[in-house]
Parts: structure tokens; sequence; C-alpha cells
């Protein structure tokens, strides 16, 4: 037991321990408030922790940013009206949790699923069966349903229609679309855009892919803006914060030269012939003669824009990112240069069918020849041989002298995406006579329509351009105008006047190998080519099917008013037509429409319609032919029942005369008759007419080779 004394000393040693240890954490929470007070302190005057700044984060915490959204410029023909311009789209969803509800109490869930799948598949791509499977997913927590590819891309029209049938928990998000409401239309000159999703801001935009879309995309896609506001927590705007505001600028609009009467006939006559022979490859260009203005531009494989159809095989614009051998076509330019150059004579012959260079071979398509003939006559037959010896004459240093001068083996700049500049081989003397006569040497059709303006143009040569002017969608003012550009001169006026004179042979000759691209009322200067196709490994490919057959064309001859080029690449010919044949039947039309609608002047010749009523059709058709009528023959009967006009009556050679045999009457394809014709044609039959519009037909309701009887009703629309 201890002794009081000792008891006394442990009590003092407590209280001095309790007092040590009440000095320690008075000290310890001292110095932990001075330190938090200091370090306060230090955040409220820099308002900065760990490098953030809190002012910045609580501002950016309460600030919500609002993007405005840029309008895409469209895209007009050359009368204004849209080719390409903004739209919305929608996408569907449907909600299924049922605690979503409104704050009247009412479901914005799916109620009646069966009657949800009933309406959505009235309007959309989607079976009921597959609708409702959709809106009874195997996950019975599912918050949502989407609906594929059948819930996208809604047109407002059908997402009113859904709307109308008051459908609660069916639901849609807006999106920015591109509306082409011609489908096929110069589809890859013009292009497409298409969304795509920034990855840094997560904004979608329309982003052009090719044609006039990519080449320009920067100028029609224009800048978002934004719209800065404070919120409280509550979603309420916080007053006295000022709102930071950018405006949206809108994309620029663009005005191409495409003349939309024109290309929708020249996309009907392509898809024409396509049917008929289904080429690997087609083009076809019209250009204004004189200033290189695009007036027309089709392709084939190509796409419906408004679907996108196709395009999976048509992403290549072969106006300038395809190149070809242009075979015979390439002639035009020997000519040109050997009279320019002072080394041709057309009076001179030669031995055609072969010529041998340098132990090489050089063969006529007909190998057999023509015997000793003049090089006006082989220009005319398309003679291999005759080119040959002309680059001989000249030499090579002259020859690649004047390709280069036409344009060839460089860009036009035409500010289309992946323009190609072509190429040639020329080392050897069997190589540079080759692309003589359009081998061994690859352009672009760009090229060859920039080259085919300075023969048309009387020697000055203009760059194709298929856009007129930029516009400010603001005010309409123009902000770039575009036109006609001089880009040299390779041949003199009397060059260009001679060779198309000798074009004119290739027509109107008897031995000319073009008569199938007379038109009656105009003079036309032509130059066909047959080019065999590369098979990809240095050599050519083989077979009835591996030619690129073409055409380039100048009418009036004397003073163009316009140029075009064909090219139709390995079709699968059948043997009822040729490849001149079907090129002619793009051809023909087309320029006619476009001199029509221009008022080029016709060489008209007025005759008198004879009478061939009760007469066999072989003979009056002979009659009217030689009359110089186009004869439109109307059944497969062997004699004439009727004919309009009348005998006696006075007619320009080049109309339309009808004949009406007495048997087996078919519908003809009436696309780019004038309104008179068709009427005539109408009356004649006792077909019921119901129109709209004037000028010309651009549609038919009675299909090509159908059946006829007094009484059908035939609508047509003319443009």
């Amino acid at each position: 037991m201890k002794e009081p004394s000792d008891r006394s000393a442990d009590k003092l040693n407590a209280r001095k321990s309790r007092k040590i240890v009440g000095i320690s954490l008075f000290l310890a929470f001292f110095l932990l408030f001075a330190f938090l007070g200091s370090r306060l302190l230090v955040i409220a005057v820099g308002k900065n922790v760990k490098n953030v700044n809190l002012n910045d984060r609580a501002e950016k915490l309460y600030t919500q940013t609002q993007t405005l959204k840029a309008k895409r410029g469209s895209i007009y023909d050359a009368n204004g009206n849209p080719i390409a311009e903004d739209t919305s789209t929608y996408s569907l969803y449907a909600v299924l949790d049922k605690q979503q509800k409104g704050l009247n109490g009412k479901p914005l869930y799916v109620v009646n699923k069966t009657k949800t799948a009933r309406v959505l598949a009235k309007y959309l791509p989607i079976t009921e069966k597959k609708a409702l499977k959709i809106l009874s997913p195997k996950d019975k927590q599912a918050f949502q349903v989407e609906f594929g590819s059948a819930g996208t891309n809604i047109s407002l029209l059908t997402k009113k229609k859904i709307e109308a049938a008051k459908l609660p928990g069916i639901d849609f998000v807006q999106k920015q679309a591109r509306l082409y409401p011609n489908g096929v239309f110069s589809s890859n000159l013009i292009g497409v855009a298409v969304s795509e999703t920034n990855k840094k801001t997560g904004t979608a935009n329309l982003v052009g892919q090719m044609g006039i879309e990519k080449a320009f995309n920067k100028t029609l896609a224009g800048q978002n803006g934004f719209k800065n506001a404070q919120y409280d927590v509550y979603g309420y705007k916080l007053p006295g914060k000022q709102q930071k505001e950018k405006p949206a600028k809108n994309g620029n609009n663009i005005y191409t030269t495409i003349d939309s009467r024109i290309q929708t006939l020249l996309e009907s006559e392509m898809n024409s012939v396509q049917s008929q022979v289904h080429p690997a490859g087609m083009n076809a260009v019209l250009m204004d003669a004189k200033t290189g203005k695009i007036v027309a531009a089709s392709q084939r494989p190509t796409f419906n824009a408004a679907t996108l159809k196709g395009i999976g095989s048509a992403w290549t614009n072969t106006l300038s990112s395809d190149m070809y051998e242009p075979g015979s076509t390439m002639k035009v330019f020997t000519l040109s240069s050997a009279i320019n150059s002072g080394h041709y004579n057309g009076t001179d012959t030669y031995e055609s069918g072969r010529y041998s260079i340098d132990g090489k071979i050089v063969p006529d398509w007909n190998p057999a020849g023509w015997g000793y003939i003049t090089y006006n006559k082989g220009f005319a037959l398309s003679s291999n041989v005759a080119m040959a010896h002309l680059e001989q004459q000249m030499g090579p240093k002259t020859w690649k002298k004047y390709i280069k001068r036409f344009g060839f083996l460089k860009s036009t700049n035409s500010g289309l995406p992946g323009e190609l500049t072509g190429r040639i081989q020329f080392n050897y003397p069997i190589e540079q006579a080759d692309t003589s006569f359009g081998q061994g040497i690859e352009v672009t059709t760009l090229q060859m329509m920039q080259a085919l303006s300075a023969v048309s143009n009387n020697g000055t040569m203009m760059k194709p351009y298929f856009i007129s002017k930029i516009t400010n969608p603001a005010n309409n003012k123009t902000i770039k105008q575009y036109g006609k550009q001089v880009v040299g001169h390779p041949i003199t006026a009397a060059t260009a006047k001679a060779v198309r004179k000798h074009m004119q042979d290739v027509v109107y000759k008897s031995y000319g190998i073009g008569a199938d691209y007379k038109i009656k009322g105009y003079r036309v200067a032509a130059k066909t080519g047959t080019a065999q196709v590369s098979n990809g490994m240095g050599g050519y490919a083989s077979g009835d099917d591996s030619y690129l057959y073409s055409v380039a064309g100048m009418v009036p001859a004397n003073n163009p008013r316009y140029v075009m080029f064909i090219t139709m690449k390995q079709p699968k010919l059948t043997g009822t037509k040729t490849a001149t044949q079907l090129l002619a039947e793009i051809f023909k039309p087309v320029i006619t429409r476009a001199l029509q609608n221009s008022n080029t002047k016709q060489a008209t010749v007025k005759r008198q319609v004879p009478t061939v009523t009760y007469q066999t059709t072989t003979y009056a058709k002979r009659v009217m032919n030689e009359k110089g009528f186009n004869v439109v023959t109307i059944g497969s009967g062997d004699s004439i029942l009727k004919q309009s006009p009348s005998a006696g009556t006075t007619q320009a050679e080049q109309k339309r005369v009808f004949l009406l045999t007495n048997k087996g009457w078919k519908m003809p394809r009436i696309i780019g008759w004038s309104k008179a014709d068709v009427e005539k044609f109408c009356s004649l039959t006792g077909l019921k007419l119901e129109s709209t519009g004037s000028g010309y037909a651009d549609s038919q309701s009675i299909n090509f080779e159908k059946s006829i009887d007094t009484g059908d009703v035939l609508k047509v629309n003319f443009e």
C-alpha cells in the first residue's frame, strides 16, 4: 500500500501530463487552422487550386453554351433553280420506361405497342411485325429503342403524319441534311455533302465528299456561331450576367452554268443508251463553243444524289479524275498541228492500210486499206496511217510542242478535287507515231474540251468552267464572278476553219464514217474515235467489247455555238446498232435542243410535202427521205393510212413528217419533241393528249415501243 506522499506525486505527474497533452492539442489545432486560413486566403485571392482556376470552373459549371448552326450554302443551276440545298431530316425513337411521365402525369412512354407498330408501319419502310418486335425487347428494363435505317432520314412531312397519330413515347431528333431535288442530275460534278461529327466539339456538320460540294466546301459551309448564358441549379438564367453571343455566318451560294432543261434531257438519253448496251463507262459534256461554259455534263456509272443509290460504284468524277487513250478523236489535233506548222498538203497521196516505222507496223482500222488516197480522204476515213505520216513529216519535237500547246499533259486547274494531268509514251519513233492517232497518250475529258475549244473558237483556247458566280446569302451580292478565260492560242483562225471543214467531210462525204451525226437544218463538224482499252498490264484488252468509242462534234460547223464530246467504254454491242449510232442517240437530241433553246439560226430549206396516202410504206418513206424530211413511221403495216402534214403543205426539210401505217401501232420515243409535233402525232393516231408546261417533251406516260390504240391517254410534260 502506497504512502500518502507517493499518491500526491502521482497526481501531480498526471496533471502535468494532461497539461502537456492539452498544450500539444491546442498548438496542433492552432497550426491546422492557421494553415487552412492561409490556404483559404490564397484561394480567395488567387482563385486557383492545383492550376485550376476556380472562377473559370464555377463559371463553366453554371454556363451553358449553345451552338448556333450555320446554314450550308445552296447550289443552283444557270437559271437559279436549286440543285442542292439544306433541309432537315429526323430520326425516331420510342421511350419504353414507364416512369417517364409529364408534369400533368400523362405518360411519356409507349402505351399501346400494337397501335404504335401499326402507325409506324404505315409511314416508315418497316413491317408492323418488325416494329412490334423492336417495341418489345428482351431487356425489360430498356429505357428506349430505335428502329434502325427505317427510323432515320425521315422527312418533315412524314414526321408530321406520325405526330398526327398522337402516339405517346414517340419522339424525334432533328438532323441537318442535304436535299438534292433532281436525283440523278450531273451528280458527280455537283457531288454530295453528308453529316460528319467533329470529334473535338461533338458538333455534326455537313461536309462535301466530291465534286463542287467538296471543292467549295469551305465556301458553302459557313461558320457556326455560339451563345453563352449562365443559369442557376434550377435552370433559371442568373440576373446581371451578360450573355456572350457570336452569330453564325451562313455559307455562300454557288451558281453553276448547268442548264437544267439540257441536263435533264442528257440524263434521259444516257439512261437509254446505258440500258441498251450496258457499257463499263460513259461520259458526255456539252460546252459553249465560244466561252468554255459547261452547259451539261453526265457520266455512267453515276448515282442518285437524293437517295445515294449507286454511289458505291460512282465515286470518281470522270470529267477530271479519269484518264483514257482518246483514240481517233486525237486526230483533230494532229491535223490542226500539221496544218498550222506548214506540214500539210491535203491533196498529196499516200498508201493506206499499213505503214512501217522503225520496223514496227502502224495499221489502219481497215488493214487492207483503200489503196493510194489523199490525206484529205484519209482524215475523213479516220486513217491511222495518214496521221502517222503527218507526225513523221512534222517531226516529234514539233508534234510534242503542239500537244503541250493544246493543254495536254497538264491540269486545266478546274478546281475539282483529284484532277489528273495525263501522261504520254514518247520515247521511240513508233510511240511518237502512235500518239498521232490517240494511242500511247492519256487525257482527261476536261483537257479534251479545252483543246476542242481552240478548234471551235477560231484558234482561241478557252478554259472550261462550270461555276458562274458565288453570292452572299444575306444580301445576294456577288462575291466572286466567273466567266470566259483565254488559256492559249495553239493554232490560227485559218487553221481552225480548215480543220472544221475536214471534220465536215467526216459527216457529209460519201466515204466519211460519221454520217450518223447529221442533224437536219444544221451543219455538223465531227470526228469519231475508236481506241483499244488498256488491260492494266501494259497491253490492250482483246475481244469485241474491248474498245472505247467517242465522238467530238461542233454545231453549226461554220460558226460553232456548241461543242459536244461523248465517250462510251466497252459497250456490250448486240449487233442491232453500231457504237456510232448509239452515240448519235445522245449527241443529236441534246445538241439540237441546246441550239433550239439558244435560238441558233438553222439552215432551213422549205419543200412541198408530197402525197403518199395509200402508197406502200417502203415507197412513202423513200419519197419523204428524198425530200429531206424527218420521217416518223407509226406502225409495222405495209401501207400508209394517213400522213401529217397533208399533201401540198410547205414544210422545212428538218421538220417531222408522220406516216401512219395500217397496223401495229407502237409508241415512239417523243422526248425532245416540240409540243406542236406531239399534238400532230396525237391527232393522227387518235390519242388523247394531257399536257403540262410548254417547250419540248421531257416525259411520256406511254412507254417507248408499247402498243397504242385510238382513245388511249398520253400524258406529257413540256419544259
